[in-house]
């Protein structure tokens, strides 16, 4: 089978679609949309490890956008149509009873979901009247129509915060790094690897006390790399060596790129795990703790029907 980048768009949409309900069945039938979508890359080996932080610049309006959402989303509405799944709230997908009971291939998924969402396609589609039209082409007459969140904004914005940090030196991405870690209640050590040379192949340390007042010590790694080098398992043995080297029960390793298969496979290993934070999740940390950045949208809420319903 071809890889996932060889497809066409509508090869990849159809594709998709049992990743998505095999991935959504293993997370217990509910999932936000963002887990889900990092498990289906995390998961499927024909899908490219860093296809969430491959950004492209659109050519009418010079913004930056994740090709790899279209299709996603694509397919989650077409599933949505056909009944295989619903959006209890904004952002959660569930899968039904109808996707629970399914246990067939790729195939028979996407043409049982195609026969119900394509008429569905049809009807929204006001402004074609033949009796037959490409699928690409309805979507593209009608994507101010469709139900879906592309977040093309977002990606906006995230691509610029991505780009930020390829620009810092490597000295000031490891200081960044460590503020990342302090926000996560890590009290940092200014001793241990707070030097580019000398530090035991460490990026920081520090020191992290739970609840009953139990101390533990952290290790801290940083790759500031580009989107085309994955961080490999020999990578995460180095670090697992400097860890005991200072004796540490914690990783974290921190990348703006992505992590390989075998690289995740190593860092579960053994009877410490490294928490491994790629350039996805940097990127939702960045606007967790609104690290060096500040948010420019003022966040609205709608009313739920309890607001609504006569006392």
């Amino acid at each position: 089978m071809k890889n996932f980048e060889s497809m066409n768009r509508s090869d990849q949409e159809a594709y998709l679609m049992l990743p998505i309900i095999n991935e959504l069945k293993q997370l217990g039938g509910q999932s936000t949309s963002k887990e889900l979508k990092r498990n289906v890359v995390a998961d499927d080996k024909l899908i490219q490890e860093n296809v969430l932080t491959s950004f492209k610049k659109s050519l009418s309006t010079g913004r930056k956008y994740l090709p790899f959402n279209f299709p996603f989303n694509f397919a989650i509405t077409n599933l949505v149509m056909a009944g295989m799944l619903e959006r209890p709230k904004k952002g959660t997908l569930k899968l039904t009873k109808k996707a629970r009971d399914f246990h067939g291939t790729g195939k028979e998924l996407s043409d049982q979901v195609y026969e119900i969402s394509l008429p569905e396609w049809y009807t929204r589609s006001e402004k074609n009247k033949k009796e037959k039209i490409a699928l690409h082409q309805i979507k593209e007459v009608n994507k101010s129509e469709l139900d879906i969140d592309d977040g093309l904004e977002e990606d906006n914005w995230r691509s610029t915060i991505l780009d930020a940090l390829m620009q810092l030196s490597s000295a000031k991405f490891e200081l960044f790094c460590r503020a990342l870690v302090k926000k996560m209640n890590v009290d940092i050590d200014e001793t241990i690897g707070t030097k580019l040379t000398g530090d035991g192949g460490l990026g920081g340390y520090g020191y992290i006390t739970t609840d009953d007042f139990r101390t533990s010590r952290v290790a801290i790694q940083a790759k500031r790399w580009s989107l085309n080098n994955s961080v490999s398992s020999p990578e995460i043995d180095k670090f697992r060596g400097a860890m005991d080297k200072f004796r540490a029960e914690f990783g974290i390793f921190i990348t703006t790129s992505t992590f390989t298969r075998d690289a995740v496979a190593a860092s579960r290993a053994g009877t410490r795990v490294i928490t491994l934070i790629d350039g996805d999740k940097l990127l939702d940390l960045i606007a967790k703790f609104e690290l060096y950045v500040t948010p420019k949208v003022i966040t609205t809420y709608e009313l739920d029907d309890f607001f609504k319903e006569k006392n």
